[in-house]
């Protein structure tokens, strides 16, 4: 069981960079959406699991919409940070941006927010670190996280 002291924001902030490769590409030289939503995944899972201290799974992705195309040879910034913290669940904030590191010009690509359960050893859902709300913004983000999951919530139940 993890230890349930509530923890800031801050204690699992997690940035990643990645530079675009012909790999990552598709035709038009641009990488592909299902990578930019590989690394989010990944990055957002980085962040869960620092703040938890235990194995973090994906249980949703709010929708995605692409602001900018990244293209080969520009590189991909990803900021994550946990908005707020429930019975076992948390959401996480990640945002992508494009930049052009010979200019550094930078733009937005796409931001979601995910959420995450925290498990044990045979995946079934355990209590959550709470998250300790330190400042303003951290509260107007927890309290539209509220709004989100009742949203996430009710949809589920009309299913």
């Amino acid at each position: 069981m993890p230890d349930l002291t509530p923890r800031s924001p801050t204690h699992s902030v997690t940035t990643m960079t990645e530079f675009v490769l012909p790999t990552h590409a598709n035709a038009l030289h641009t990488v592909f959406g299902g990578q930019i939503m590989a690394w989010m995944d990944l990055c957002a899972a980085i962040c869960a699991q620092r703040h938890t201290g235990t194995v973090c799974v994906t249980a949703g992705v709010d929708d995605l919409a692409f602001d900018g195309p990244i293209q080969i040879g520009q590189v991909v910034r990803l900021n994550a940070r946990v908005t707020a913290t429930f019975r076992s669940s948390l959401e996480v904030e990640i945002r992508v941006e494009g930049e052009d590191s010979l200019t550094g010009q930078t733009w937005p690509c796409v931001s979601a927010f995910l959420t995450f359960v925290s498990v044990d050893s045979e995946l079934k859902p355990i209590p959550c670190v709470p998250l300790l709300l330190e400042t303003d913004e951290d509260r107007t983000l927890a309290a539209a996280a509220n709004v989100r999951r009742a949203e996430r919530l009710a949809k589920k139940k009309k299913r």
